[in-house]
């Protein structure tokens, strides 16, 4: 509670110690969860998308589609490079994200944009899992567009 004309040590010293040790803390932020949960679902969107460029290299009759049923007509052994690929740096800017790293929050966002239209691009072959995938990177750009300063700043 403020009281008015009264000094900053003097209003804070009505307000509960358990209070204070929340709102005095330097860098604490509510919002530092949401940076951490950006860096660690980037990590495992990396790990399923080089799953799923790993499946595409070596079992491509695994899909529904064939080649020719794909948005980009191409054979799945290019669609299984470009996902293990970019599943590999999408996992990597994840942990430069949970260090906290500015180039981190900027790739990670134009990684996971590349990320959902790549996905979209192969839904027709596995569409509940390209769904699922487009879906955290939407999560992902709104943690990071949104809430990205926290670990920084911390």
């Amino acid at each position: 509670m403020t009281y008015p004309g009264a000094t900053e040590q003097q209003q804070s010293a009505s307000v509960p110690r358990q209070q204070q040790r929340y709102t005095e803390e330097p860098g604490s932020n509510a919002w530092e969860g949401w940076d951490s949960f950006a860096g660690i679902m980037m990590i495992l969107i990396g790990t399923f998308e080089a799953i799923e460029g790993l499946v595409a290299l070596f079992k491509d009759e695994y899909f529904v589609v064939t080649k020719n049923g794909l948005l980009v007509t191409t054979n799945f052994t290019a669609w299984g490079w470009t996902h293990l690929v970019l599943g590999v740096i999408v996992a990597a800017v994840g942990f430069g994200v949970l260090a906290g790293q500015l180039w981190a929050r900027i790739l990670g966002i134009v990684l996971a944009m590349i990320n959902a239209v790549v996905n979209l691009a192969f839904i027709s072959a596995y569409p509940v899992w390209s769904t699922i995938i487009i879906t955290l990177d939407v999560i992902v750009i709104y943690a990071l567009a949104v809430h990205g300063r926290a670990l920084r700043d911390h």
